[in-house]
């Protein structure tokens, strides 16, 4: 049965599509981003101020560095910023076919490096099986890990670093994989659910402490937990039509942020669900796996 969790509007954004809420413990701020807008948000928990960086183009995901920088998807680039003095530079060429194919979600593995895909940024009916997932370390260095995406999404691992899962927007399916939390390494891939529109096609994703998997449904208003099997366990609506990423934040993980989208929705739809582009915090009831760090110190 479908869960009515307690909701609060955090932020009035109004983001066209807001993804990628990241906790910052050491400044205890939440970073996100507005995708086409090019725009990375930082809220400051205890005052309430928000700060915003404007890049131009596109801006996918971001990650935390144990510099205190954030590693950045931007374009087709990775870039590094620091929030402090705003400015930023590049990392690594990533997604050498932007504009059509453009970085989209990405988060800092177990292993110190930010794991990005790509999307083909075009309609979904001219959606083609050629995005990616890359690694990119901290020396600027890229691989290519996973092919044959629509729009790589829904990046989340275990706290013990060695399950990795993968959502393909489109597909749309999401994947279970071993992960080997020092060198990286993925192996036994397994498909573990395909989902409908009206069961939540699967957008950003986070685990939580326990290891079960958090998918944003970004086309049902809901949040889906689903097990290490893929069996659901939980359905929570949302006050929002399109859900796009959770980010397990705040004291002991324990409070769910959920970031939206308002791009392509009616008027109707905007009148009925006003926090649509907004950031929600959602009480789950469950503490989240720790942020990790992009290894950018010697």
């Amino acid at each position: 049965m479908d869960e009515a969790p307690a909701t609060r509007l955090i932020v009035d954004s109004r983001c066209a599509i807001g993804e990628s809420p990241l906790w910052d413990a050491a400044r205890r701020a939440l970073f996100w981003v507005d995708i086409p807008a090019g725009t990375v948000f930082r809220l400051d928990i205890a005052s309430g101020t928000v700060r915003r960086w404007e890049f131009g183009r596109p801006v996918g995901s971001l990650g935390l560095a144990r510099s205190g920088r954030l590693v950045v998807a931007v374009g087709g680039e990775v870039r590094m910023l620091d929030p402090d003095s705003g400015a930023h530079n590049l990392l690594a060429e990533v997604e050498p076919r932007f504009p059509e194919f453009r970085l989209n979600d990405g988060k800092v593995g177990p292993d110190g490096a930010f794991w990005v895909g790509s999307m083909h940024d075009v309609p979904p009916d001219r959606q083609r099986p050629e995005a990616r997932l890359y690694r990119v370390s901290a020396d600027g260095r890229v691989e290519r890990r996973i092919d044959g995406l629509k729009a790589s999404n829904g990046l989340a691992w275990t706290a013990d670093g060695r399950t990795m899962f993968c959502t393909d927007s489109r597909g749309p399916w999401i994947d279970r994989w071993d992960f080997d939390p020092t060198t990286g390494g993925l192996s036994a891939r397994r498909r573990l659910r395909e989902l409908s529109e009206a069961e939540g096609r699967p957008d950003g994703g986070a685990c939580d402490a326990a290891g079960t998997y958090w998918s944003c449904g970004v086309s049902a208003g809901c949040l889906n937990n689903f097990d290490a099997e893929g069996r659901l366990l939980r359905r929570l609506t949302l006050p929002v039509p399109a859900p796009t990423m959770p980010c397990f934040a705040g004291e002991r993980l324990a409070t769910l942020y959920v970031t939206s989208l308002r791009k392509g929705l009616s008027d109707a739809a905007l009148a009925a669900a006003p926090a649509s582009g907004g950031v929600l915090a959602v009480d789950a009831g469950v503490a989240g796996a720790p942020v990790t760090l992009f290894e950018d110190l010697p």
